[in-house]
């Protein structure tokens, strides 16, 4: 082909492009079918999480955190109550780390089934999608079971939990575990050796690990790239000091890595689910000392037009911290990378202020490293393979 015969073209992919994973828009100049230059823009959703926080008490806000990465709601929570239970100092009791470790790893796994559904089915293996989604369906059910809801949970409080696990309840999820591992094989058996799959991610998106830490880059991919990183090692919260796993690492740095780290992933977390329902001790599951909303003893006072009561908040503790820890971050390893919270605190009982580490949006700044000299294909499958949640990018 002449080189005159190559056009040059500015293609808009998103936000509404399905395989974009939220509104995301991608400015791409294309050479043909060859990305020369990828520009992400986000912002398109105005969350506004962090600014919003500004005007809740600590309590209040844990349900924004459920917005963020819809997928595993029950770590984000677990992430504000860590980095609020720092700053005043709660210690929690021992089986409610249990139980959030329990209930964090099923979320995990929750989010990783969405993402391999998702990612298959834009690379063009629509069957895998089936299979994933039956599964997570029978754990969003278990989560129904203990909090009534599946999907934004807002569970876990600052100073434990909200309530109980019974026994039916493991007894389920036990059984479930036992047979996840074979789940996991049937994934494979569809995709691993499937042709199509394979020239669609080996050798694609190539990241060193030296590149990789440079951008920023934590959780799956940038373990894919070889670099032992995972903030349930080097930082443990909750019980993970108390139970035995490993952390999958690639070599490569590609597309294939990234998947295979997840896949290892799902198998790890079964294993610590069992390790929590085996270990899990007896005891209370809220500390005594834990951040409750009090309601004032008189009743309420109603209006034909509204409903007006005034909600009262036990700050006598963030006044006694304030002056040890003005300022705290706490961190987990979600399903995406290492999720933080950078709270800083005046004398009042809402945070003066709130920024939120989304592993997302670091990820979405690596796309054109990723896509750029690949082909257009390419781009779509670069996205799955980093997976993005555009709720905590634009937080």
């Amino acid at each position: 082909m002449r080189q005159s015969d190559v056009k040059e073209l500015i293609v808009n992919m998103g936000p509404q492009h399905p395989a974009t994973h939220g509104v995301l828009r991608l400015v791409l100049e294309l050479e043909g079918e060859v990305v020369k230059r990828c520009t992400p823009y986000i912002g398109y959703l105005h969350r506004g999480v962090e600014k919003l926080s500004e005007d809740l008490t600590y309590v209040q806000c844990l349900p924004l955190t459920d917005r963020l990465d819809y997928l595993s709601s029950m770590i984000n929570n677990i992430g504000f109550c860590l980095a609020v239970e720092k700053l005043m100092g709660i210690n929690i009791p021992k089986r409610a780390k249990f139980i959030r470790t329990l209930m964090g790893e099923m979320a995990r796994i929750c989010s990783h089934l969405v993402w391999l559904a998702t990612h298959a089915l834009d690379i063009g293996a629509m069957t895998v999608f089936l299979y994933t989604m039956r599964d997570r369906e029978y754990l969003l059910e278990l989560f129904e079971m203990v909090v009534g809801a599946r999907l934004t949970v807002s569970y876990p409080r600052v100073g434990g939990v909200r309530c109980d696990i019974n026994e039916e309840f493991l007894d389920k999820l036990y059984r479930f575990i036992e047979d996840f591992p074979n789940k996991i094989q049937q994934y494979e058996t569809l995709i691993d050796r499937n042709r199509v799959w394979l020239k669609r991610t080996k050798g694609v998106g190539v990241i060193t690990a030296e590149e990789a830490i440079n951008w920023g880059l934590t959780g799956p991919p940038l373990r894919a790239t070889g670099v032992y990183y995972d903030v349930r090692k080097f930082f443990p919260y909750d019980a993970y000091d108390e139970v035995e796993f490993e952390v999958p690492l690639g070599k490569n740095g590609d597309i294939y890595d990234r998947y295979k780290c997840r896949m290892q992933e799902m198998r790890q977390s079964a294993r610590i689910i069992k390790q929590c329902i085996e270990k899990l001790p007896t005891g209370l599951v809220l500390a005594e000392d834990a951040l409750r909303i009090r309601m004032p003893a008189s009743p309420l006072k109603i209006d034909k037009k509204e409903i007006q009561f005034e909600v009262y908040i036990e700050d006598k503790k963030i006044e006694e911290f304030i002056q040890k820890f003005p300022e705290v971050y706490a961190s987990v390893e979600s399903p995406k990378g290492e999720l933080g919270f950078y709270i800083v605190c005046d004398h009042s009982a809402k945070p003066y202020r709130m920024r939120v580490r989304a592993p997302s949006f670091v990820h979405i700044a690596v796309l054109p490293k990723l896509c750029e000299g690949f082909l257009v294909a390419d781009v779509i499958a670069n996205i799955g393979s980093i997976d993005i949640v555009l709720g905590e990018c634009d937080r």
